[in-house]
C-alpha cells in the first residue's frame, strides 16, 4: 500500500476527483473509502493533474461525498495469472461470480473484492529446471495439470535479464501462494517464485523472440467464414451488425467449432439476457476435442451493460492478458469482445466528464488508437524456446441503425484483418449466418483455392445484380442467361454460404467436407447449362438446390452421405450441356 493518501473533491457519475498529499501515477489503483460502512470502492487513475486527479470508480459511487479519505496502492490494475483460469467466470475485476454470488445474494454489493484462484487447493507441480540453470522472464520452470492441458509454470514476465535457480523444489502438489523456487540476479539478491502471479492488464506481454506473420487458417466450421472470408491463428476480425443480426450467437458458434486450444468470451456491456444464455449453455455443451464440457477451456469475462460502465473497459484488458498468458505456453487462443461499441460509448461518457475536446459523434479523438491498441494484441509469435503461440481477437460491433459509417466502425475497420459485416437484410430473410458474402472481405487465405474463390464471387455478384435488376423489369423482361445467373447466385447462397447450426451434420462442417463438396458447388457454377424455358430452369435448380441441402444433413462420409453425393453428380450431368463459362477452365472437377 502506497503512503501517498487523498480526499474526495468532487463526484461527476462514476468519475471522481481527488486531491492528494503526494506522488501518484497513471492507471494507478487506489479505494475510496465510505466512512459510515467502511467499504472501499475500487478505482483507477485516469488523469494528474497538479495535486489533483481524476478516477474512474469501478463500482456505484451513490453516497460518495466530498471529504471521503481515498487510500492508493502503488500498484497498476493486474489480472493474477496462474492455474485456475480455465473455467472461470470472471467480472472485469477478475472477481469470480459465482463465490462472488454466493457471498453477496442476488445483488453484487459494493467493495467486496474476491481472490481471482482458489487459495486452498493444491496442483501436482513437476519441475522441469534444476538447481544452477539459467532462467528469464517467461521461460518455464514447470508444470502442472490444469483440465486437458499442461500449464506452464512460467517466470514472472516483468522479470527482465537473467537470473539463477537458486533453489526449487521436487515435484509435489503445492497451492498458489505456497513458495516452489528462488532464483537470484545477478547481485545475489534472491526472489520466491510461487505458482501464479501478477501482470498489469494495460501493459501487452511481450516474452517472445519474434511477432510473425498470421498465415496459418484459424478453421471454423463455418462455411461462408473458412471458404469466402477466411480468419487466421493470430489475426483480427469484427462482426459489426444492427441489433438482432446474430453477432452473438456468430461468435458462440466460432468458439465451439473453432480449432483453437483455448477460448476466452469478453462479454463487454453485452444485454444481461444474451450474457445468461452463454453462461447457461456453455457448461451443457460437449466440445468436440475432448468430449468433455466446453467450459473445461473457456474463461468468461462477464460485464453486463447493466454494471458500471468502468468496468467495460476493465474486462476488455482483463480478457486479452488471460489471453497473451495462454499463447506464452505455445497454445492457440480465441478472444472474443462482445461488444467493442458499448466500450466505446463507456470511453465516450469517460471523456465528457473529464471535459475532453470530443471527435466525432462526441467519442473522444483518441478512440481510433485505443481499438488499435488492443487489436495490436492478438499475433502469431514464435516463443523463447521456438514453440509458436497465438491470440486471434475478434470483436462484434453495434452500430446503431447499422450503419457501418460511423466511428466505431470504421475505426475498428482500419486496424483488422477481416470484416465480417451482417446483414439486416439476410437475418430478415432467415439467411444464416447472416454474413454479406459481397459487402464483408478478408485479407487471409484460407481452405480453398483463392481463385476458384475469385470466381464464386463474381457468379454471385452478378446473381444480386441480376436480382436487383429484376426487381425493376420483372423475370419477362431478363434474358435467359441473366436469370440462369441469378439462380446460379441463389442457389449458391442456399446451400453453401448458409448453414443449419441447428443440424448435428451442418452445424460444423470440417475443411475436407467443404472442399469435397465446394468442388461440386463449382462445378455447377462454372458448368454452361440449356433449359427450354425460365420454368423448367427455376424447376430443376430447386430440385438441385434441395437435394443439396439434404447432402448437408447427412453425416460425412457415410454410406447415406455417398448415395446423396451420386445423385447430386447425376443431376449436374444431366443439366449441363457439356460447356464451361468463360474464365472457368480451370475449375473443371477432376482437374
Amino acid at each position: 500500500m502506497s503512503k501517498t493518501k487523498g480526499v474526495v473533491i468532487g463526484v461527476n457519475g462514476n468519475m471522481a476527483t481527488i486531491e492528494v498529499d503526494g506522488a501518484v501515477a497513471m492507471n494507478e489503483v487506489g479505494y475510496i473509502v465510505l466512512p459510515e460502512s467502511k467499504t472501499r470502492l475500487k478505482s483507477e487513475i485516469i488523469r494528474i493533474r497538479g495535486n489533483q486527479c481524476q478516477m474512474q470508480v469501478f463500482e456505484s459511487t451513490r453516497d460518495v461525498a466530498n471529504g471521503n479519505e481515498v487510500e492508493f496502492t502503488g500498484e497498476l490494475l493486474v489480472a493474477e495469472l496462474g492455474p485456475g483460469l480455465l473455467g472461470q467466470i470472471y467480472d472485469g475485476l477478475q472477481n469470480p461470480l459465482p463465490q462472488l454470488a454466493e457471498e453477496a445474494g442476488y445483488f453484487l454489493q459494493r467493495g467486496i473484492y474476491l481472490q481471482p484462484l482458489d487459495i486452498t487447493r493444491k496442483w501436482d507441480f513437476t519441475a522441469s529446471v534444476k538447481a544452477g540453470d539459467t532462467v528469464s522472464g517467461g521461460d518455464y520452470i514447470g508444470s502442472v495439470p490444469e483440465n486437458s492441458f499442461d500449464h506452464k509454470i512460467m517466470i514472472p514476465f516483468n522479470m527482465t535479464g537473467t537470473y539463477t535457480v537458486k533453489s526449487i523444489k521436487e515435484n509435489g502438489s503445492f497451492t498458489i501462494r505456497e513458495t516452489i523456487a528462488e532464483i537470484t540476479d545477478e547481485r545475489g539478491e534472491s526472489y520466491p517464485l510461487t505458482l501464479s502471479f501478477y501482470w498489469p492488464v494495460k501493459r501487452a506481454i511481450d516474452c517472445y523472440s519474434e511477432k510473425m506473420k498470421p498465415t496459418e487458417p484459424m478453421i471454423t466450421k463455418i462455411r461462408i467464414i473458412d471458404t469466402f472470408l477466411p480468419v487466421s491463428k493470430g489475426g483480427t476480425f469484427c462482426t459489426p451488425g444492427p441489433f438482432g443480426a446474430g453477432k452473438t450467437v456468430l461468435q458462440q458458434q466460432m468458439s465451439r467449432n473453432s480449432d483453437v486450444d483455448v477460448v476466452i468470451i469478453a462479454a463487454c456491456g453485452e444485454r444481461a439476457g444474451e450474457v445468461v444464455e452463454t453462461l447457461k449453455e456453455f457448461p451443457e455443451l460437449i466440445d468436440p476435442k475432448t468430449g468433455r464440457s466446453l467450459m473445461e477451456r473457456t474463461i468468461i469475462i462477464c460485464n453486463t451493460s447493466s454494471m458500471p460502465v468502468a468496468s467495460r473497459e476493465a474486462s476488455v484488458y482483463t480478457a486479452v492478458t488471460l489471453a497473451e498468458y495462454y499463447r506464452q505456453m505455445g497454445l492457440d487462443v480465441l478472444m472474443l469482445a462482445d461488444s467493442t461499441s458499448r466500450w466505446a460509448q463507456a470511453m465516450r461518457e469517460m471523456s465528457g466528464r473529464l471535459e475532453e475536446i470530443p471527435g466525432e459523434e462526441a467519442f473522444p479523438a483518441y478512440l481510433e488508437s485505443t481499438i488499435a491498441g488492443f487489436y495490436e494484441r492478438a499475433g502469431a509469435v514464435r516463443l523463447k524456446n521456438g514453440k509458436m503461440g497465438t491470440v486471434t481477437i475478434g470483436g462484434s460491433v453495434s452500430p446503431a441503425g447499422g450503419n457501418f459509417e460511423e466511428p466505431v466502425t470504421q475505426a475498428t475497420l482500419k486496424v483488422v484483418g477481416n470484416f465480417l459485416g451482417l446483414s439486416r437484410e439476410r437475418s430478415d430473410a432467415r439467411k444464416y449466418p447472416a454474413i454479406h458474402p459481397i459487402d464483408s472481405w478478408s485479407k487471409y487465405i484460407g481452405v480453398i483455392d483463392p481463385k476458384a474463390v475469385a470466381f464464386a464471387r463474381k457468379v454471385l455478384f452478378r446473381g444480386i445484380e441480376v436480382e436487383q435488376m429484376m426487381k425493376v423489369v420483372g423475370e419477362e423482361g431478363t434474358s435467359e442467361d441473366d436469370y440462369l445467373l441469378y439462380l446460379k447466385g441463389e442457389f449458391f447462397d442456399a446451400v453453401y454460404l448458409q448453414q443449419n447450426g441447428f443440424d448435428p451434420a451442418d452445424a460444423s462442417v470440417t475443411p475436407e467436407r467443404q472442399a469435397h463438396v465446394f468442388t461440386y458447388v463449382m462445378d455447377v457454377l462454372a458448368r454452361g447449362m440449356k433449359f427450354t424455358d425460365k420454368t423448367e430452369a427455376r424447376n430443376k435448380f430447386n430440385v438441385l438446390r434441395m437435394k443439396f441441402l439434404d447432402w448437408n444433413g447427412t453425416m460425412w462420409q457415410t454410406p447415406e452421405f455417398q448415395k446423396m453425393e451420386k445423385e447430386v453428380d447425376t443431376m449436374i450431368k444431366e443439366m449441363a450441356d457439356g460447356s464451361y463459362l468463360a474464365g472457368s477452365e480451370f475449375l473443371k472437377r477432376g482437374n
